[in-house]
């Protein structure tokens, strides 16, 4: 439980949850293991609406690009995927490969399994909804500014020439 709970401490999801909350949200948890290579989710499967954070270990998001793979992020532990479905998006809009780079842990949180606590511990989902929100955000944030050093690279502007 030690890595359930080790886990979740390192998470954006936990920030605004006291001790007693987070073991609630533990009990939630189960740990999965891949082996280097092992696809964690795949676009076109049948997507589970679980939230994955990841234990330990490194996870790449990988794209396909004009039938090349690409990979566009490396997830470090702590980290969120899984967050469209599990916040209630189809599984039609996962377009990456979410792959485990060497032995990788990853904590999984079934959706039904969460929706439970909303009448018995309704500030618990609440709570964590804003820490998915917030991770979300640090992912937008990060991206535009990927995009306008990018723009500014490419179009030479503010001082890059």
């Amino acid at each position: 439980m030690s890595l359930v709970i080790d886990t979740l401490r390192t998470s954006a999801v936990t920030e605004e949850l006291n001790d007693a909350e987070v073991d609630i949200l533990a009990g939630l948890c189960d740990v999965k293991e891949y082996a280097s290579g092992d696809a964690i989710v795949t676009p076109g499967d049948a997507q589970p609406d679980n939230l994955y954070i990841l234990a330990s270990g490194d996870i790449e998001v990988e794209i396909d690009s004009s039938g090349d793979k690409q990979v566009i992020h490396v997830l470090k532990p702590g980290d969120l995927a899984g967050i469209i479905t599990f916040a209630g998006g189809a599984a039609s809009h996962v377009s990456a490969t979410l792959r485990a780079v060497g032995a990788t842990k990853v904590l999984s949180i079934e959706r039904a399994r969460f929706e439970t606590l909303i009448n018995s511990h309704p500030m618990i989902v609440y709570r964590v909804m804003r820490g998915v929100v917030r991770n979300v955000h640090g992912i937008v944030c990060r991206v535009n500014t990927q995009s306008a050093e990018l723009s500014n690279y490419i179009y030479r502007t503010h001082g890059r020439y």
